[in-house]
């Protein structure tokens, strides 16, 4: 499949999508535009942007079609080998996992695209190579971390790489570049350059290489983060294979946006093993037409939240202080905000696909992210005390890695309970009794376990839980 994008010579911020499917031999076709991306495990329907949308063949000549899902289109093929599908795509949001094009009264022009918003696919075809051109202009500088095979053109080994590779391209871009570990990183900024280069190296050069250390190797040679900065309140990352976005804002805030910038990007880099490579069973691979229902999001987001912040104070990218105060806050947004709901883990993790990103009635479910972190916490704390300080968290992790995600083979939640007791050298029933699967409060117990590193969590009428140290 070939992909050109351009801007709509029409309509403002919308991007103009030509598919070109070649060597057909079948009497129709069916594409597919994804109803959802990896990293947010909801129904997004993407068809929903799509104006208008035309079939023909090689030469021009209209082709017959009509939709048959809310996001699949069957082609009558007429006897063509070859089938151009012609759409637009509206464009016109900023956030990590939507795509923009800018107009002609933009003051900063940009192209920012997620393929999975608007790339459709072929039914039968998904892992025939893909190809992506970009109608921009020739010096416009384009980050991403597909291979570059033209000026302007970019090329993937299948349909699920081309998906999990999001681009910026624009006439400016600031590029920061470092090296860990041996794996080439760059830090692209879109927007006002906001950051102190030398700084950035720095700090980010030290978590990258702490997280490579847990694991001994990293994924991929090279990453990048692709950044993109607002003029208003913004937070908001997810991960890719050998990339990740994030877009963050104020651009004016100081050291607040740098503190974020921080947090997000040791949160995303995690994710480059725990969740694109150690991956549940029930993703591989990724369905792209319909809900893909799993338990363990606790372990993909929760395990990845608590060791975001964990891996800058061990890199000590962050002091006590900075941690402890992050730590604050996610122990504020669990206990305060839903530290009674109904739900587990488990039935949160399963029903991220219903209502997992709203906020949905009043004590019905927890965050995957903030309990899921405190459950990770709890975990690690409870190996290192028993195993006298010679294994950790990091030990599961390492072993989830060698076993799953390296050979990409995807894990069941019986995986992850298995390696854990492995690594803890004992029956972790209790855990995953009551804080996996059962809906308890968790203060008491983690009160028990914080104590083991000079914590307690208090509860006061007008600050709320506070966190102080013994």
């Amino acid at each position: 499949m070939h992909y050109r994008l351009s801007a709509d010579p029409l309509l403002p911020h919308y991007i103009a999508v030509e598919a070109r499917l070649t060597d057909i031999a079948a009497e129709t076709a069916e594409l597919q535009l994804p109803a959802w991306r990896p990293g947010r495990y909801e129904l997004q329907n993407f068809a929903k942007n799509i104006q208008r949308f035309v079939a023909t063949d090689a030469s021009g000549q209209l082709l017959p079609f009509r939709k048959i899902t809310k996001d699949r289109w069957l082609v009558q093929t007429q006897g063509a080998t070859e089938i151009v599908a012609q759409y637009n795509y509206y464009a016109n949001i900023i956030n990590a996992g939507s795509s923009y094009i800018s107009d002609d009264t933009d003051v900063s022009p940009m192209l920012y695209v997620n393929p999975v918003n608007l790339c459709l696919y072929a039914e039968g075809r998904i892992n025939d190579p893909c190809t992506l051109e970009l109608a921009i202009p020739a010096d416009w500088t384009i980050a991403c971390g597909l291979t570059k095979t033209g000026p302007q053109t970019l090329s993937a080994r299948n349909f699920y790489e081309l998906v999990d590779n999001p681009l910026i391209a624009a006439p400016a871009l600031h590029r920061i570049q470092y090296e860990a570990r041996g794996v080439q990183f760059s830090v692209w900024i879109a927007g006002r350059m906001a950051f102190d280069q030398e700084r950035v190296v720095r700090d980010f050069q030290r978590f990258s290489e702490a997280q490579i250390d847990i694991f001994g190797e990293f994924p991929e040679t090279e990453y990048h983060f692709l950044t993109i900065l607002l003029p208003i309140a913004h937070y908001h990352g997810v991960e890719h294979r050998n990339s990740t976005v994030l877009v963050l804002g104020p651009a004016d805030e100081g050291e607040g946006l740098y503190v974020d910038l921080l947090g997000i990007a040791s949160h995303e880099l995690f994710h480059a093993w725990n969740i694109i490579r150690i991956r549940p069973q029930e993703l591989m691979p990724y369905d792209f037409t319909r809900e893909n229902y799993f338990q363990t999001c606790f372990v993909a987001e929760g395990v990845t939240t608590y060791y975001g912040d964990h891996m800058l104070r061990r890199s000590e990218v962050f002091n006590e202080a900075a941690y402890l105060k992050e730590l604050h806050v996610t122990l504020k947004r669990h206990f305060e905000n839903n530290g009674r709901a109904f739900q587990s883990l488990l039935e949160s993790s399963w029903d991220l696909w219903l209502d997992g990103y709203d906020k949905g009635v009043p004590d019905r479910k927890v965050s995957v992210y903030h309990k899921g972190a405190i459950a990770a916490l709890i975990l690690d704390l409870h190996i290192r005390q028993t195993s006298g300080q010679t294994r950790s968290l990091d030990d599961v992790m390492r072993l989830m890695w060698e076993r799953f995600g390296k050979p990409q083979v995807g894990y069941t939640y019986f995986d992850y309970r298995t390696i854990t007791e492995e690594v803890a050298g004992e029956s972790l029933d209790w855990y995953f009794t009551v804080c996996i699967e059962g809906n308890e409060s968790l203060l008491s117990l983690l009160n028990r376990y914080l104590k083991l590193i000079n914590l307690t969590i208090l509860f006061t009428e007008t600050n709320g839980l506070i966190l102080e140290k013994l």
